[in-house]
């Protein structure tokens, strides 16, 4: 089955590298060339991807992510940029992002890196619900609840739970949390894993319940019932 992806990229050199290199794999492609029409393709047309440019006329990369995150759509979004600081980089995924590739690149890279969120997304429809506990996520409505408790989760915490949740009761690494959700494959020096770990532990673990996310000091974080 071919995949439909959205390019939004205003420089024409790049899109027409892009769109040349994925027809020839295979998929059909939507384009747009500046944000706001991005954002009306993207909410107009089901893509089972998009590619963002970061730096865009009218409507810049951030913002275009930010309206679909907040229009619940959920479309895994790979996001190009120049801007190569880990700051911009963790900027950039946790505004909703799954993935950050920095110009310039090779079509290579960028091909594997699609081919990996489009493989995850696939590999979650084949299981619509996880539990832990009185702890539920619903991967289709992308709704989570504790008992009767209705969580309301950020991109990125969400996708951090559901990776919490399909390890459950193992101890997962700083690294094994940097690969499986931020797409790192190198340590940016910040703590954006110990914030996201906090957020979701206060939405998750509220007082009077028994906790579900733990510290395995010197190791990582689990998340199970305690023994």
């Amino acid at each position: 089955m071919s995949h439909k992806l959205l390019l939004v990229e205003d420089d024409a050199t790049t899109a027409d590298y892009i769109v040349q290199g994925l027809i020839e794999k295979g998929f059909t492609v939507d384009r747009a060339d500046n944000g706001r029409d991005g954002l009306f393709l993207a909410t107009e047309a089901v893509h089972d991807a998009i590619i963002l440019d970061r730096m865009l006329p009218g409507m810049d990369g951030l913002a275009v992510l930010a309206a679909l995150r907040a229009a619940q759509i959920f479309t895994p979004v790979i996001l190009l940029s120049a801007l190569a600081t880990a700051d911009e980089r963790v900027k950039g995924l946790t505004a909703g992002s799954d993935d950050y590739l920095t110009k310039p690149f090779a079509f290579a890279e960028l091909l594997a890196r699609l081919q990996i969120i489009l493989r995850r997304g696939s590999q979650s429809t084949r299981e619509t619900r996880l539990s832990c506990g009185d702890l539920d996520m619903d991967l289709l409505s992308r709704k989570v609840k504790r008992s009767a408790r209705a969580i309301d989760l950020q991109p990125r915490e969400f996708r951090l739970l559901e990776y919490l949740l399909r390890h459950q009761d193992e101890v997962v690494t700083r690294t094994m949390l940097l690969e499986g959700v931020w797409d790192y494959h190198f340590d940016p020096g910040t703590n954006v894993i110990d914030v996201h770990i906090s957020r979701l532990r206060r939405k998750i673990d509220e007082e009077g319940e028994p906790p579900l996310i733990h510290t395995v000091r010197g190791a990582g974080y689990r998340l199970g019932l305690q023994d």
